[in-house]
């Protein structure tokens, strides 16, 4: 696909190497960025250098990490919305009513981003933190988000998202989560039972502006042993959506907030 004019590959790169580093990857070598990457060794280099000069990558001549600065990267992002602000309290409030994790998050591209969390145990093999990622639709989070959508969106989405069964339960084809995600939008709330991780099962209600437009959702996830769906919805989901009825409430309040 043709470029736009105002495009620039070399930032598009730059962030690519970035992104090369994640949990399981915390130090790469420059041939493990160049092939993760899809760059060449020289244009690898380049790139790990320019981003150490800068601050955001360290290495010991050897091994590239990123550095504390890249936090400022995200720091940016959540410091100049309300959203996670908001809503922890509220999340708090959720977490010690239900007595499991919650967390808010936000649609990125075809993912989901957790822009807040209040844990009580961990019970994912993938430790959950703010700016951990997963696919939208395996997600109740994502579902909830996807569901309110326009039209034309959820279409382009269905049509470019590489749907792949993580589990033997998830949903993983165009007219099977359009179903789920009529459904959801329905009901105002979504249940994903064991489709992201085996023994997961989480609820989610979405968070939308003052327009009414979803900006964001919030979720309770609960080991399966601990819970069935129908305990789920009978005892999760009516405090979760009084948790997102009073973050909405707050976040027209913090818009009407007169600025300095």
């Amino acid at each position: 696909m043709p470029r736009e004019p105002y495009y620039v590959q070399s930032l598009e790169r730059g962030l690519a190497v970035i992104r090369a580093f994640d949990a399981q990857h915390s130090e790469l070598t420059l041939s493990d960025v160049a092939r993760v990457c899809g760059l060449t060794r020289a244009a690898a280099r380049r790139f790990l250098l320019t981003l150490t000069d800068l601050g955001y990558v360290r290495t010991d001549g050897r091994l590239f990490s990123l550095a504390p600065r890249v936090l400022e990267l995200g720091y940016s992002y959540l410091s100049s919305i309300s959203l996670p602000e908001v809503a922890e309290p509220h999340l708090e409030r959720l977490v010690a009513e239900v007595r499991e994790s919650s967390s808010m998050s936000v649609l990125d591209g075809d993912d989901i981003v957790y822009v807040a969390r209040v844990p009580t145990s961990r019970i994912m093999r993938v430790a959950i933190n703010v700016g951990t990622r997963f696919p939208a639709y395996a997600t109740s989070m994502g579902r909830v988000i996807l569901a309110g959508l326009p039209a034309a969106d959820l279409d382009a989405y269905l049509a470019r998202a590489r749907l792949e069964p993580l589990t033997d339960r998830t949903l993983c084809t165009p007219d099977t989560l359009r179903a789920e995600l009529a459904q959801v939008r329905r009901q105002g709330h979504a249940i994903v039972d064991q489709e992201l991780e085996e023994g997961l099962r989480a609820i989610a209600a979405p968070i939308r502006d003052r327009s009414g437009t979803v900006t964001g959702a919030v979720n309770v996830s609960i080991h399966a042993a601990r819970a069935t769906v129908d305990d789920i919805r009978e005892r999760i989901l009516p405090p979760l959506l009084a948790a997102t009825a009073a973050i909405e409430a707050d976040l027209k309040i913090a818009a009407r907030r007169p600025v300095g």
